[in-house]
């Protein structure tokens, strides 16, 4: 049993330094210095460094600051920090099923469509992630050819 606990505050700890990392990331990526985004944000410079260096598991409210003051979406940091689950489709899926004028028997086909190309296309994705070739949607750089047909 004290080895699950261990475990347990093992995960936690690790939450803590992924979210940390990856505001760190995100401030890198807007070129924003960690005193800029805690003004931004509303809260200190010691508080937003403990929070990059995992040193403190900020809450769902602190987060939403962070978002806010880095300009991404707050969802974006709840998933990074495990209190929300990753959506499956995300933005088209809420919009298809946001949409007031589409009937219930509409919005079905047109997910059920989205997600079948979404799975033809999941073994793409697979292929170019590993391939180090820069392939965006079927296009490859000028002189990159594909030798699986040989």
């Amino acid at each position: 049993m004290d080895n699950s606990v261990n475990q347990a505050v093992e995960a936690v700890a690790d939450l803590g330094r992924d979210i940390g990392d990856y505001i760190r990331q995100q401030r890198a990526v807007a070129r924003m210095s960690l005193r800029q985004l805690a003004t931004r944000a509303g809260v200190s410079n010691p508080y937003l460094s403990q929070i990059e260096r995992g040193l403190r598991k900020p809450s769902a409210e602190i987060l939403q600051q962070i978002a806010k003051g880095l300009r991404i979406s707050a969802e974006a940091l709840y998933v990074q920090a495990g209190i929300l689950q990753e959506r499956v489709g995300g933005a088209v899926v809420d919009a298809v099923r946001a949409d007031p004028d589409l009937t219930e028997r509409q919005k079905q086909v047109l997910l059920d469509v989205y997600e079948s190309f979404r799975r033809e296309n999941a073994p793409l994705r697979s292929v170019e992630d590993t391939s180090g070739d820069e392939a965006v949607d079927g296009w490859r750089p000028a002189g990159v050819t594909d030798n699986t047909e040989e």
